[in-house]
C-alpha cells in the first residue's frame, strides 16, 4: 500500500512538472507572437508614414519621379510580405528606398524647411527607433524561446507537442541594416 501511494506521488509530481514545462513552453511562444505583433505595429505605421512623405517630396522634386515610384513599390512589397523572413527582406528594401529618398531630398532645400516634411521627417525617425527596439525585444524573446525549445529536457516536450523553432528578424542586406538618415 505505501509502495502504491509512493508510486502514486511520484507520477503525480512528474505529471505537475510536464504541465509546468508545458505551459512555460506556451507563455514563451505567446511572447514571441505578442513581440512580432508589436513588430507589426509598427511597421505599419511606418508603411502609414510613407505615402504622406512621398507626396510631400512630389510637391518638391517631380522630376524624381523614379526614386519615388521604387519607394511606393518597396513599400507595396513589404505590406504584403508574410513571414519573419521576408519581411526582414522587404523591410531591407524599404529601408534602402527611403535611403536613396533622403539622398534625393538633401537636394531641396525649400523641401527640407517645409514643416510638413519636417514633421513627417520627425514621424519617421520616431518610428524607426521604435522599429529598432520591437526588433531587439521580438529577437530576445525568440532567443528565450528557441533555447527552451531546444535545451533538455524541455526539448523532450517541445517535440511531443511540436514546438517549431521560431526565425529570428534579421536584415542579411549590409545596407538595409542602416536606418535610413533622415536628419538634415
Amino acid at each position: 500500500m505505501l509502495v502504491l501511494l509512493v508510486l502514486l506521488g511520484l507520477i503525480g509530481a512528474i505529471a505537475l512538472w510536464l504541465v509546468g514545462l508545458y505551459n512555460g513552453l506556451v507563455r514563451l511562444r505567446n511572447q514571441v507572437k505578442n513581440a512580432w505583433a508589436q513588430i507589426d505595429v509598427q511597421l505599419k505605421r511606418r508603411h502609414d508614414l510613407i505615402p504622406n512623405l512621398v507626396e510631400t517630396v512630389k510637391g518638391y522634386a517631380g522630376h524624381e519621379k523614379t526614386t519615388l515610384e521604387r519607394v511606393v513599390q518597396a513599400r507595396g512589397a513589404a505590406v504584403n510580405a508574410h513571414g519573419v523572413g521576408a519581411q526582414a527582406q522587404a523591410e531591407g528594401e524599404l529601408s534602402a528606398a527611403l535611403g536613396r529618398l533622403m539622398v534625393v531630398v538633401e537636394q531641396y532645400p525649400d523641401l527640407k524647411a517645409n514643416q510638413n516634411f519636417l514633421a513627417l521627417q520627425e514621424e519617421l525617425t520616431s518610428t524607426e527607433n521604435r522599429i529598432g527596439f520591437s526588433r531587439q525585444h521580438y529577437n530576445d524573446s525568440v532567443m528565450t524561446y528557441n533555447t527552451r525549445t531546444q535545451s533538455f529536457p524541455a526539448n523532450v516536450v517541445a517535440g511531443m507537442f511540436t514546438f517549431k523553432p521560431e526565425e529570428f528578424f534579421e536584415l542579411k542586406d549590409e545596407a538595409a541594416r542602416e536606418a535610413p538618415k533622415v536628419a538634415f
